[in-house]
């Protein structure tokens, strides 16, 4: 039977990461393009804050095409559903018609991706959803995501953890409070090398910011 192309919504993160590895043996999707949704300007991506040259790395190194969907920060809800829509159009008119997501247990967010990707005609899949998390975030690790943490909210985690890798340690020094994958926005990770990457990236902390709670840390392509 041959796979459907499917269309990842790619983070830079250790979940996108590990729904593409999930999905790697996959018999009926084939994930054969990434999309990112990135700041207007400001070459980062929305969220994590990563820099767009990591992300295009990321894909080169992944050996899949990346789109990339420009946004204004911050972004009104109609010009954000709008530049979606063009982007989801036009892998649709290239026969790409199923989205992948790496959400794991927030159902209000999954309800609005499914009711944004079935508004067009499309499907979402979440590979990841239901997962242990504990297990989860072990799981990625000992199959080989490296992931290091690139942004932080300062109020729930100690800042130590600011750029520390996604290890074993690291998840025995999480508050317990903390989700340890971060799925209620506790943390977010760049990841550096996985399963599929032809080669691991080097990536170096250049700096480190605050924007209210939250740390951002800068990394850049060494």
């Amino acid at each position: 039977m041959t796979r459907r192309p499917a269309v990842l919504s790619w983070s830079s993160g250790k979940d996108s990461a590990m729904a593409l590895h999930v999905l790697q043996g996959d018999p009926v999707l084939d994930v054969s393009v990434l999309a990112t949704t990135t700041v207007e300007g400001a070459d980062r991506v929305k969220v994590h804050g990563t820099r767009t040259a990591i992300i295009r790395a990321q894909a080169a190194v992944l050996g899949l095409p990346l789109v990339e969907i420009p946004l204004p920060d911050p972004c009104p809800n109609d010009i954000y559903q709008d530049r979606f829509a063009k982007a989801a159009r036009s892998l649709a008119d290239q026969g790409i018609r199923d989205w992948v997501f790496g959400d794991l247990f927030l159902a209000d967010i999954r309800a609005f991706r499914e009711a944004q990707i079935a508004a067009l005609g499309l499907t979402a899949h979440f590979p990841l959803w239901g997962l242990d998390t504990t297990t989860l975030a072990r799981r990625m690790i000992a199959e080989g995501i490296r992931a290091r943490v690139v942004a932080m909210d300062a109020t729930r985690m100690p800042e130590t953890l600011a750029g520390a890798l996604l290890d074993a340690d690291f998840l025995d020094r999480l508050p317990e409070d903390v989700d340890p994958c971060g799925e209620r926005g506790e943390f977010h990770t760049i990841v550096g090398d996985m399963p599929g990457f032809a080669a691991p990236l080097a990536l170096t902390p250049v700096g480190t910011r605050r924007e209210g709670d939250t740390i951002l840390i800068d990394f850049a392509l060494a």
